[in-house]
Order: C-alpha cells, then sequence, then structure tokens
C-alpha cells in the first residue's frame, strides 16, 4: 500500500526517477512495517477436528464445503427422563433413566448455505438426507447472515433482552438430543458444511479476507477452506505457501499471483551495470545451497473428501543426498491427486530455489517490483527478485530460481480406504410378533412371545411399548439388533418332519438388500443355525442363493423343526420370514415381569426415528414353549378281541439326539388323553400313564364299533397346557 502512495508522491515532485525511487521506499515500508513477518498461529488441522467450548476460542471461515469440528456456544444441563418397567406379579420393578441435552455449537464466522452430515465421536448422526440417526426433538440451522434473528429456545432459557443473535456466524441449535449412545455426554461433532455452493478461487478467498483490499486473477481454485488466524495476513498465508504465490504491489492495489506461470519482465544486457563509482564490477554473482540442505522428503496434510473430509496425507521424496523432512498442514480439501502434485511441486521449489544471483543493473531496474519473475539474459530459467535496494548509483537486485511451467508429475495417490457407515435414511420399523416353541434347552415355565423389529439399510432401532387393554402405552426398552425379516415367495407344499428335503426350494424376498442369508454345515445346522421361522413352521435350510439384490432362494430344508410339523400343511401367500438370532429378538412380556397366558392378546408398539405413528402387531399368545409336542409313531395292534394302541412320546425339554435313552420327560407326571372317535363323535374317553392304551373286546362291544372306521387322537397332557393331537385311524 505504501508502495502506491510513495510511487504517486515521487512522480509529482521528482518526475520518473523521482516515482522509481519513491516506489522502492514504499517497498520497504510495505516489507518492514505494514507486512513485517511476525510469529503467527494458522488454521491446523487438528483445530478443526476437536470440538471445544473455551472462551475465547476462534471460529473460523469458511470457504467451499468443509469438515469442521465448531465450538459449543450455549448448553443447558442435561435433561433426566426417568421410566419404571416390569414389576408385575411379585416381581421388583425397574426404574430406567434416559439423557438428553439441548446446546449450540458456532461452526463458522462467515454466512454459510448449509449443513449436510453430521458425526457424533466419529459415527453418523445425520445423514445426507437430512435424517437424523440418533433421536433429537429439533434441529435448526442459522445460516450466520446479518438480519439472522434469536433462536427461541435460547432466548426461552436466557431471556429475549439478553440473548444476542450472533448475527455473522453461522451456527447450529440441538434440542434434547438423545445422550444414550454417547455415555450420557455431549458427544464431539464434527459437521460437513457448505459454505459455498461449489469450488472457491484463492483470489475471491483473499477478497473475502481483506474486505477487498487483496485480490488475485487466474489462481487454482478450492473445494474447500478454513481460514483463521491473528490477521489478514495469518488467514492466507496457509494458501500463499502451499500453492508458492507471491504479494504483488501495482497501481490497482495489492494483489496475488502464481510464481512460475512465466516470466513478467526480462533483463537485458545492456541494462546491466558493469560500472559502479568508476569501476569494473560483475554484474552477476550466482551461488547455492548445499544439495542435503533441501529437505529430502515433504508431507501434505489435507482435508480429503474421499475419506469424508478426514485428514490425509501425502508424501513425496526427491533423489539425492539429504536427511531433512518437513511437514505442511493444509486446511484446503482436494483429492489425494492433487495433494501430491501440490507437495511435488513445493518440494521442486525448495530444490530449484538453491540457486540464487545478485544482479547489479542500471536505474530501469526501479521498475521490476519484488515478488516478480523475470528473465536474465545469457542466464537460463525463471527467477523471482526478492529484493531491490538503490546501492551505489545502481539497482541491486536479489533472485531465487522458481521452477518453470511443464515438468512431470509424480504417479497417481491414493485416498486410502476407510469404515463408511452406511448412510440411509431411517426409514419406517416393521415390527413382528412370534410365538416360538422353545429354542433354547431346558424346560420352559411360560410363553416364548417375542417381538423381532427391522427396517431398511438405514433402520437401528426403535423404542417398544406393551398395549394395555385401555390402550396405555408401557415402555420396555429399545428393540434389539436389526432383525433378518422378509416374506416368503413361495408357498410350502406338505412335507415330511423326518426327511431332508431336497426336492423343494423356498423363495423369500428380504426387507433390504443389505440383509445376508448364507449356507451351512450339518454341524452348524445342529447348532441351531439357519432356524427360521415361516408363517407357523420352524425350518431350516442349508444353502442359500442369491437370485436378486435382496431375493434368496433356499434348499436343502429341514421342515416341521422343534414340534411344528403341525404347521406344514397350512401354508398361504406371502407369509412372513424371520431368521431366529436370539440377539435380535427381545421378550416383550418377560421385560415387563409378565407372564403371557394362552388365549389372552398381546399388543406390541414400535417408534423408530423414521416413523410418523407408532407400528403395532398384535397376535393371540397359544403358548408353543409351554405345550408338549405330538407323540409319533402311533400303531394299532389287534389283541385278544381288542385293539392295543401305542406311541413314542416326545419332550419339550430339548430337541437334541440322545443315543442310549430316552429324552427327558419334562413335565411333572407322564399322562396322556386318548380320545376314539366314529364319524367326528367321540365314543371314548381315557387317560393312560405309559405310552400306550388298550381298547379291549368289552369295551368294543359295549362302544357297538366292531367293524366300523374309527380314528384314535392321543395328546400328553402336560404341566402347563394340553400337547398337541397326534391322530390314526383303523378299524375295529
Amino acid at each position: 500500500m505504501a508502495t502506491v502512495v510513495l510511487t504517486a508522491v515521487g512522480t509529482a515532485l521528482g518526475g520518473p526517477v523521482g516515482a522509481a525511487i519513491g516506489g522502492l521506499i514504499g517497498n520497504v515500508i510495505d516489507h518492514q512495517i505494514l507486512f513485517k513477518p511476525k510469529g503467527r498461529e494458522g488454521a491446523r488441522l487438528a483445530d478443526l477436528q476437536v470440538q471445544t467450548s473455551s472462551y475465547g476460542t476462534q471460529v473460523p471461515k469458511l470457504f467451499g464445503t468443509m469438515r469442521v469440528a465448531g465450538t459449543v456456544i450455549w448448553a443447558t444441563d442435561l435433561k433426566e427422563v426417568q421410566s419404571r418397567s416390569g414389576g408385575g406379579k411379585g416381581r421388583g420393578s425397574v426404574t430406567s433413566y434416559s439423557y438428553s441435552a439441548s446446546f449450540a455449537v458456532a461452526l463458522s464466522a462467515r454466512a454459510i448455505g448449509q449443513v449436510r452430515r453430521i458425526w457424533a465421536d466419529g459415527n453418523l448422526l445425520r445423514g445426507a438426507a437430512g435424517d437424523f440417526k440418533t433421536e433429537v426433538s429439533a434441529f435448526r440451522v442459522h445460516g450466520g447472515g446479518e438480519d439472522q434473528a434469536v433462536d427461541p429456545l435460547i432466548a426461552a432459557a436466557q431471556g429475549i433482552g439478553v440473548t444476542p443473535a450472533h448475527r455473522g456466524i453461522a451456527y447450529v441449535v440441538f434440542e434434547d438430543l438423545a445422550l444414550a449412545d454417547y455415555g450420557n455426554r455431549i458427544p464431539s461433532l464434527t459437521f460437513e458444511v457448505e459454505a459455498d455452493h461449489g469450488p472457491v478461487a484463492i483470489g475471491a478467498v483473499a477478497g473475502a479476507l481483506s474486505d477487498g483490499r487483496l485480490g488475485g486473477e487466474g489462481l487454482a481454485q478450492v473445494a474447500g477452506f478454513a481460514a483463521s488466524g491473528g490477521d489478514v495476513r495469518a488467514a492466507i498465508a496457509p494458501l500463499v505457501e502451499a500453492y508458492g504465490l507471491a504479494l504483488r504491489s501495482d497501481g490497482a492495489g495489492l494483489r496475488l499471483a502464481a510464481v512460475g506461470d512465466g516470466a513478467e519482465g526480462a533483463i537485458d544486457a545492456d541494462g546491466l551495470a558493469r560500472r559502479v563509482n568508476g569501476r569494473d564490477v560483475d554484474p552477476a554473482e550466482r551461488s547455492g545451497a548445499a544439495a542435503d540442505a533441501v529437505p529430502v522428503a515433504l508431507s501434505l496434510r489435507h482435508h480429503d473428501a474421499a475419506r469424508d473430509y478426514q485428514a490425509g496425507v501425502q508424501r513425496v521424496t526427491r533423489p539425492g543426498a539429504g536427511r531433512q523432512e518437513v511437514g505442511m498442514d493444509l486446511p484446503v480439501v482436494m483429492a489425494a491427486d492433487d495433494a501430491r502434485a501440490l507437495a511435488a511441486a513445493r518440494l521442486a521449489d525448495g530444490w530449484t530455489g538453491r540457486a540464487t544471483m545478485t544482479l547489479r543493473c542500471d536505474w530501469r531496474a526501479l521498475a521490476l517490483t519484488p515478488g516478480a519473475v523475470v528473465e536474465v539474459a545469457q542466464v537460463p530459467g525463471l527467477w523471482r527478485i526478492e529484493e531491490r535496494e538503490w546501492e551505489a548509483m545502481a539497482v541491486r537486485l536479489a533472485l531465487r530460481r522458481v521452477p518453470g511451467a511443464g515438468g512431470t508429475l509424480p504417479a497417481g495417490a491414493s485416498s486410502g480406504a476407510i469404515v463408511r457407515q452406511v448412510d440411509a435414511p431411517h426409514g419406517v420399523t416393521r415390527l413382528m410378533l412370534a410365538d416360538l416353541p422353545p429354542i433354547r434347552d431346558g424346560v420352559a415355565s411360560a410363553p416364548l412371545l417375542v417381538a423381532a423389529a427391522s427396517g431398511g439399510a438405514g433402520w437401528r432401532s426403535a423404542a417398544l411399548f406393551v398395549m394395555s387393554e385401555s390402550g396405555e402405552a408401557m415402555p420396555i426398552g429399545r428393540s434389539a439388533l436389526r432383525a433378518v425379516m422378509g416374506v416368503a415367495d413361495d408357498i410350502l407344499p406338505q412335507g415330511s418332519a423326518t426327511l431332508v428335503d431336497r426336492r423343494h426350494s423356498l423363495r423369500v424376498t428380504l426387507l433390504a438388500d443389505d440383509m445376508m442369508l448364507g449356507g451351512a454345515d450339518e454341524a452348524a445346522l445342529g447348532q441351531g443355525r439357519n432356524l427360521c421361522l415361516v408363517g407357523g413352521e420352524l425350518i431350516q435350510f442349508e444353502h442359500a442363493e442369491r437370485i436378486g439384490a435382496d431375493r434368496y432362494r433356499l434348499s436343502g430344508l429341514r421342515r416341521g423343526l422343534r414340534g411344528t410339523e403341525w404347521a406344514m400343511a397350512g401354508h398361504g401367500p406371502s407369509e412372513p420370514f424371520l431368521l431366529i438370532e436370539e440377539d435380535r429378538l427381545v421378550e416383550p412380556l418377560a421385560a415387563m415381569g409378565r407372564v403371557g397366558e394362552p388365549g389372552a392378546m398381546a399388543r406390541v408398539a414400535a417408534l423408530g426415528l423414521g416413523d410418523v405413528a407408532p407400528v403395532e402387531a398384535a397376535m393371540t399368545i397359544e403358548g408353543a414353549a409351554i405345550v408338549p409336542p405330538s407323540p409319533v409313531h402311533l400303531t394299532v395292534r389287534g389283541e385278544g378281541g381288542g385293539w392295543r394302541i401305542g406311541w413314542i412320546r416326545r419332550s419339550r425339554a430339548g430337541w437334541r439326539w440322545n443315543s442310549g435313552g430316552d429324552v427327558p420327560l419334562g413335565e411333572e407326571v407322564e399322562r396322556y388323553a386318548i380320545r376314539l372317535l366314529d364319524g367326528g363323535a367321540v365314543v371314548r374317553s381315557a387317560e393312560s400313564g405309559v405310552p400306550q392304551w388298550t381298547y379291549d373286546a368289552a369295551m368294543v362291544a359295549a362302544d357297538g364299533t366292531a367293524g366300523r372306521s374309527l380314528v384314535v387322537e392321543v395328546r400328553q397332557m402336560g404341566t402347563l397346557a394340553p400337547g398337541r393331537v397326534a391322530a390314526i385311524d383303523f378299524v375295529a
């Protein structure tokens, strides 16, 4: 600035020579007073990745699209919500506590366009579609305009008269963010902020930071930049150093210019001063630093959009002697290839810049300003003027060589691999209730009613409620892990519970294409792998062939498992499909300390982040876990004019093969109920304490059933419920 002013003053007083001398003096003032180098602390990548709440912390000015942590500028105390569950039938209740917080985070000291994704403790909190992965009552973005109003929540808490609008500061406000996923504390947040739509030219960045006093045309563009520092020089310095720019002063003011794109002037041989004060002098003196004084490697740290704007590092080396390595922190968003090319260019600057030269020129060299790149007669390469001094009636120029245009860039770089969380909308919740037979070893003492919740690729969990007969919703906590569920595309035919079905297959469509089914060998099947519920039947599958994005063909079927062979004859179209995995199931009634009663209606509701209204599922409890399975291998043999009916009992105490002994009874006493039917009418009822019963000749005569077609029904009477029926027909 002083260069421009004193050039004008010199012109008025001394003509062209006076203008040159005035410009020279002004240049000294610029470099020694206005732009004198000083200690500074510019933007560091670490500053943009760690959330702070300290008083006096600087808020950066954002350009383009950046990922920043921000500064917490206001927060409430944690809000505690108490809920109670259980306590039924003499059991103690369970009181649980959940916490939430409301707070505001400043993002940019410059207006922004929008906030995209948000991460909390490194996990995705808000997706690109604007959907939150954790419960939050409200979320507001204040863009930082000069006319923005106060936030209503902060005003309600602090008072409308003392609440600042933070105009010129872009910030966001969270209302009641659930903290259960973050250890009941405000998590460390980072935000993807779009301050400008598209890349921003470095000249435009410089103009915005200096209120138009500094500019530059034809400079590189940056996809994102975070400017901070004590003054304009500190804020713009990372870009100047990384892109090899120079500060120029001319009649139009101060501007940034690229170095090495071409010469702006030339020093001819006749412009060199070969005599000074009547003595012959060498007009050019060349020197150079030792090779090992130049860094042998340079590491450039930057923000990489391919890594979700996390820090990336590109390291380049040069051949030759040297042990010194240097690093450069650049708060700019760029691709790995661009960062590597930029690092190579700066390393080349250091190598080429070893060469220096001092020239003594006549008065015409006063027109050349420091920072200008020139060509020198009979000297190869381009040279940047670093100093200009009037000395002994000659102009002394100190120059340093700069790289020319062109050259070979290093080979392509890679951003590296990161573990990226699935960013998909939470979507609606799918809720399914199932009344299962025992799926664990041991004897069940109550019905096993389970709830499975699931959804699309972005679904995480849902709050669960048991609905009373009066419609009251009683919370029981959250759902388990996302269950693998869908619908059956085929209607399963009648099958056998004693043979592996290799003839038929079952096609299923899952809820989302990221759900997967896999095959299992005999050992894995024996441990319960690939157990699934189709309608009311439990089956296992040996092979799973993917036939579409979300479709599978299941084969090698084991049918009617755990006493569900009764359901093989009742399959219909589009039956629900559920893969049975215990860690993905919740027992809603047990969570309340209640026991389901057979015949009672169970209603469960789920409410996830993507649900507009609660999703309900209801079913009548049959108590499959407490119902003994039907006897098997019924036989009828003639004996003394009557008939001996025999059978083999089964047990709900376990489903493993036990060689060398009977399965455990699983009930308090062994007892069976027998009915004899003639054309649907009950002819005789009886009970037995052993797995056989004799319909003797006297009974046949008394009932008048000789020669008639009869049906015998047998069921085991369990401790808690009667078992399922097995039947056989014969002619008496």
